[in-house]
């Protein structure tokens, strides 16, 4: 699907913005670079922007620049993974996953005690949660991308990079796509569920800062 883009001047009129603030986020990177998008059009070159994402990041600059300083905002909505670790009852208690995919998760580890889990392994959690509570996996295809997602990181974590939980014939398989980019697959392979990890380990930043609610 061809992502909806929205330009400059609309996205100033209907955030109330200045050109200024704008590019004084950008030069702070509170929005990425990739997002500033230059195209043709009949007046010359002009630019467009990822209409959700840039509206989505906007509201919530707007939303939080009162109590964190541009640097802290910036780190919040960086990729790269934060420096944090919870215990999973810290985890439990503050809603941040399911018990259900906790266990799910714990069941793979080797020690019976429960740990204190880093920011990479609590962003694995919280990805297979999210597709548990949409319905989109079973627990055994929940099983399949903790052992994916295992295999990669920490080399694709803070990268611009998407999942895909694909069928065919029942068989499900999970695809790590760098960039985040389209996918080309035979017809009768089904696409179930795509995910972006940037969004996801933003997602996860927020709540365990207790800046968005459960």
């Amino acid at each position: 699907m061809t992502e909806e883009l929205i330009s400059k001047k609309e996205l100033l009129d209907v955030t109330g913005i200045s050109y200024g603030q704008l590019y004084r986020w950008k030069r702070k990177n509170l929005i990425p670079e990739q997002w500033f998008i230059r195209k043709s059009s009949f007046t010359g070159q002009e630019t467009f922007f990822p209409r959700e994402k840039i509206l989505q990041r906007i509201d919530r600059i707007l939303n939080m620049k009162d109590d964190l300083s541009l640097d802290a905002l910036a780190d919040m909505f960086s990729p790269s993974p934060g420096e944090s670790s919870m215990s999973v009852g810290e985890i439990l208690e503050r809603n941040i996953v399911s018990s259900v995919s906790i266990n799910l998760y714990l069941e793979t580890m080797d020690s019976v005690q429960q740990p204190i889990l880093g920011f990479e392994k609590i962003l694995i959690i919280y990805v297979l949660d999210k597709l548990l509570r949409s319905g989109d996996i079973s627990l055994d295809e929940g099983r399949l991308l903790i052992r994916t997602l295992e295999a990669n990181f920490p080399e694709k974590t803070g990268r611009e990079c998407g999942i895909r939980l694909t069928r065919k014939m029942g068989v499900a398989a999970f695809l790590l796509v760098p960039g985040d980019g389209e996918v080309y697959l035979d017809s009768e392979v089904k696409t179930v569920a795509r995910l972006s990890m940037p969004a996801c380990t933003e997602e996860l930043k927020l709540r365990m800062n207790g800046s968005e609610g459960s």
